[in-house]
């Protein structure tokens, strides 16, 4: 009996099978890519309006973090920088930079090109609308910047350093004590446990000989218990 259907038609399930699954594959791919935030993705470095260099304000001029971020040791979220903040000293330094043209536009009254509006930064960290991250909560029991968001100091340009996952996070939570550093050195990027010891030879009476051991009586200090379950941060 002759055979109704050709030779290759044997191989068109797998050839399906195969096109099916590439296609999937690549459905998957693209909406892993496009769907997730560039906010998450570590080395995003957007350009901003204004070139601001962290590493020259905080690292050569010794700015606190808290003079343009005012609210985040206060507050649920940290603030940027308004107009206002930055004109303080530029009305008066580097003026006449090209740099400082949106500057201008939004301060200068004089400027021709003044229009009033406010400087639009670019963000570069954000937590996704569905979890919950208090800023002023993790700043005020030891927590530094550094932590979260690495050397900033150093930076020409902001960039996301750590993907800021829920397992990131998880592991702080699990170990908080690995973190944690006193109130008053939370700002500072110098800070250094060890040598923070060696300043503070009281401690040792304390039972302090250590980083572990200052870490762990952080915790005890601050009276630090972090949650892990999943109302913690979706609620």
């Amino acid at each position: 009996m002759a055979n109704i259907f050709p030779r290759w038609s044997n191989l068109l399930p797998l050839k399906i099978a195969v096109c099916a699954g590439t296609a999937a594959a690549g459905v998957a791919l693209a909406f892993a890519y496009y769907a997730t935030p560039k906010t998450s993705v570590v080395g995003y470095q957007p350009s901003q309006p204004i070139p601001f260099s962290h590493k020259i304000h905080v690292d050569q001029l010794g700015l606190d973090c808290r003079y343009c971020h005012s609210f985040v040791d206060v507050a649920g979220h940290s603030n940027v920088p308004t107009g206002n903040t930055c004109w303080n000293c530029h009305q008066h330094v580097q003026r006449d930079s090209p740099k400082l043209a949106p500057l201008h536009r939004s301060m200068d009254v004089n400027y021709p090109g003044y229009d009033g509006k406010p400087i639009e930064w670019v963000r570069v960290h954000k937590s996704p609308d569905y979890v919950y991250f208090n800023h002023s909560a993790h700043v005020n029991r030891g927590i530094s910047c550094q932590s979260c968001h690495g050397d900033v100091n150093k930076m020409e340009v902001v960039y996301q350093v750590e993907n800021h996952s829920m397992g990131w996070c998880l592991d702080c939570h699990r170990a908080p004590e690995k973190h944690l550093r006193p109130l008053e050195e939370v700002f500072n990027f110098a800070y250094n446990a060890e040598t923070y010891l060696n300043n503070n030879p009281h401690l040792a009476g304390q039972g302090v000989k250590t980083t572990e051991d200052l870490g762990l009586k952080l915790k005890e200090q601050f009276k630090i218990n972090p949650k892990t379950s999943c109302a913690t941060c979706h609620h």
